[in-house]
C-alpha cells in the first residue's frame, strides 16, 4: 500500500517547516536521530504514516524519503555559492551537477560545494569533472558549515593544500 499523495505532501511540508526552524543541515547526527524518534512517535507524522507502512519502516521513510530530499534541495541554490566564489550573476550555466552540487559555466569554470565535512569528495569530484569536460577548469569550491568540522586554521590548511595541488583556483569556507 502506498502513502496517499495528500498525506505525504502534508507530512513533508510539516517536516520541512520544522527542519527549517531547527537549522537541520547544520544539526549533528545525534540531534537528527533524536528528532527522527520524536517524529516517528508523533501523531502528526508517524501516526499518519503508520497505516501505510510497516511500523519498523516509518523512521526510515521519514529519514530517506522526506528529509534527504530536503537537505539536497536546501543546498542546491547556486546564487549564494556564486557570490561566495566571486562569480557575477550574469554568467550562463552550461551544466548542473548533484552529489556534490556543482555547476559548469559557459566560460569553462567548474564549481562545487558541500558541507565542509565532505571536503575530500568535493575536491576530487570537482577535479574529475574539470578534467573530463573539454575546455573546463577547476575554478572553485565552497565548503559550508565549516566551523563544525574545521574551526581552526590548522585543520583547514590540509584542505587548502589539497585544493592547490588539484589546481583549484578558489576555496572558500562558510561558517
Amino acid at each position: 500500500m502506498s502513502i496517499p499523495d495528500a498525506i505525504r505532501r502534508d507530512v513533508k511540508d510539516l517536516l520541512w517547516h520544522k527542519a527549517d526552524e531547527l537549522g537541520w543541515t547544520a544539526l549533528p547526527d545525534a540531534e537528527k536521530a533524536k528528532w527522527y524518534g520524536i517524529w516517528t512517535e508523533s501523531a502528526e507524522v508517524g501516526k499518519r504514516l503508520a497505516p501505510f507502512l510497516d511500523p519498523r519502516k516509518v523512521r526510515v521513510y521519514i529519514k530517506d524519503s522526506l528529509l534527504k530530499p530536503y537537505t539536497r534541495e536546501r543546498m542546491a541554490d547556486v546564487a549564494p555559492i556564486a557570490t561566495l566564489l566571486g562569480i557575477p550573476e550574469n554568467f550562463m550555466v552550461s551544466r548542473e551537477f548533484i552529489k556534490p552540487h556543482g555547476r559548469l559555466f559557459s566560460d569553462g569554470r567548474v564549481i562545487a560545494w558541500s558541507k565542509a565535512k565532505d571536503w575530500k569528495l568535493t575536491l576530487m569530484t570537482l577535479y574529475e569533472r574539470a578534467v573530463t569536460i573539454t575546455g573546463a577548469r577547476p575554478y572553485g569550491v565552497a565548503l559550508l558549515e565549516a566551523s563544525t568540522k574545521h574551526p581552526d586554521l590548522d585543520s583547514r590548511d590540509v584542505v587548502e593544500r589539497a585544493a592547490k595541488r588539484l589546481g583549484i583556483e578558489r576555496l572558500v569556507w562558510e561558517d
